[in-house]
């Protein structure tokens, strides 16, 4: 069996394998093929590949020849390739065009940030491997901005007060940015719709703020749920209040499948100090302010708010390495002791980061939310 590893678009610095990942491969007797200068920008040049027993292939080789094709986004136009096995991250819910050339094309299509959040799963979960680098780099960029210190600082010349950071949602990128905050000196306030983060916030030593009438999100598998409007009130009540207070807000609120609530209006934003900083991390899907701009900084009064949802490709080189241990992983569900493809759709992982095979859509959450009279 082949494995291809594909050369990412230029906006993006990961690639999904770097060489130590490779050789791992390559001693299990499996074929490695790399586009020239893949890992290029992840700090992986192509002979370290090389001396990892993988080969240099063009990409037209990689396409036609490779059995498995590893890239984080699927960046290949329509084009004749039949029977082969893709893994990524493809946002399938986001990107329905994507999935009806794979149904026209009968590929099989496997998107890790469809992988259900199980305990099973977390060797393989790409979405807080790379959330994690993210919500450090959140933090570092903000203080980058800040034009004031993030520590309290008692100098002969005088003091100057810590910063106040406001985090809103305490997943995997919203606890890394409590935790680094915290480490360069901050004091964090965190606002989470889910009731069992509050036993992390507290134990990094930031304070949770509650809002009464949370819904419950224990089975929506480790996701937020939608609140009620009753809720949504009380929570904007008190993210107002906090809000005044804060110097850095950063933003990581999302709903799977759905677009990312709004918590943060223009009216918040108008009472902040100038010169603060809100980092939405939250912008490809819509963005957890009003004002928020994908990939973009936009100036409201005097507070810059940076829309930003990938992060982790500031850390290419880590980045990489962990999301191709994540991979590495994966494969290790997919491949036999004969070194052969072999897929199990009553396993839970593979059925759900499973979206297309044979002509068909697999993953149970891509058919509950496709329009399927749209797909021929």
């Amino acid at each position: 069996m082949t494995i291809g590893i594909l050369k990412e678009p230029p906006f993006e610095s990961r690639v999904s394998m770097l060489a130590g990942e490779v050789a791992a491969l390559t001693k299990n007797g499996i074929a490695v093929w790399v586009e020239p200068e893949a890992g290029l920008k992840a700090f992986c040049i192509d002979e370290e590949y090389t001396g990892s027993g993988a080969l240099i292939k063009p990409r037209a080789d990689i396409l036609s020849g490779a059995d498995v094709l590893l890239s984080i986004h699927y960046n290949i136009s329509p084009v004749s390739i039949t029977n082969k096995v893709f893994i990524g991250v493809y946002q399938p819910l986001y990107n329905q065009e994507h999935v009806e050339d794979w149904l026209k094309q009968g590929l099989t299509v496997f998107s890790l940030d469809m992988l259900p959040r199980t305990t099973r799963a977390q060797t393989m979960d790409v979405l807080s491997s790379q959330a994690n680098i993210a919500g450090y780099k959140a933090v570092i960029l903000a203080a980058s901005i800040y034009p004031h210190y993030f520590p309290m600082m008692m100098t002969a010349a005088g003091s100057c007060a810590p910063a106040k950071v406001l985090v809103l949602g305490a997943g995997v990128a919203g606890l890394q940015a409590v935790a680094t905050s915290r480490r360069l000196g901050a004091v964090v306030e965190v606002f989470d719709t889910r009731s069992a983060a509050k036993e992390e916030v507290l134990s990094l030593g930031a304070k949770f703020v509650e809002v009464e009438g949370i819904a419950d999100a224990s089975k929506a598998g480790g996701y937020a749920v939608d609140q009620s409007e009753d809720f949504k009130e009380r929570q904007k009540l008190r993210i107002a209040e906090s809000i005044k207070k804060a110097d850095i807000v950063i933003t990581t609120a999302q709903i799977f499948g759905k677009k990312a609530p709004v918590l943060v209006t223009k009216d918040m934003i108008a009472t902040m100090k100038a010169g603060s900083v809100i980092i939405d991390m939250a912008a490809s899907t819509g963005g957890n302010t009003e004002v928020t701009k994908d990939n973009e900084t936009t100036i409201c009064g005097n507070v810059s708010i940076i829309g930003t949802s990938n992060l982790a490709t500031s850390a290419p080189s880590d980045a990489s390495k962990l999301y191709g241990k994540n991979i590495a992983n994966f494969l290790k569900l997919l491949i036999n002791k004969e070194g052969v493809i072999e897929l199990n759709f009553t396993d839970d992982i593979i059925r759900d980061a499973c979206i297309t095979n044979e002509g068909k859509i697999i993953s149970p959450i891509i058919n509950k939310n496709y329009n399927h009279a749209n797909i021929t």
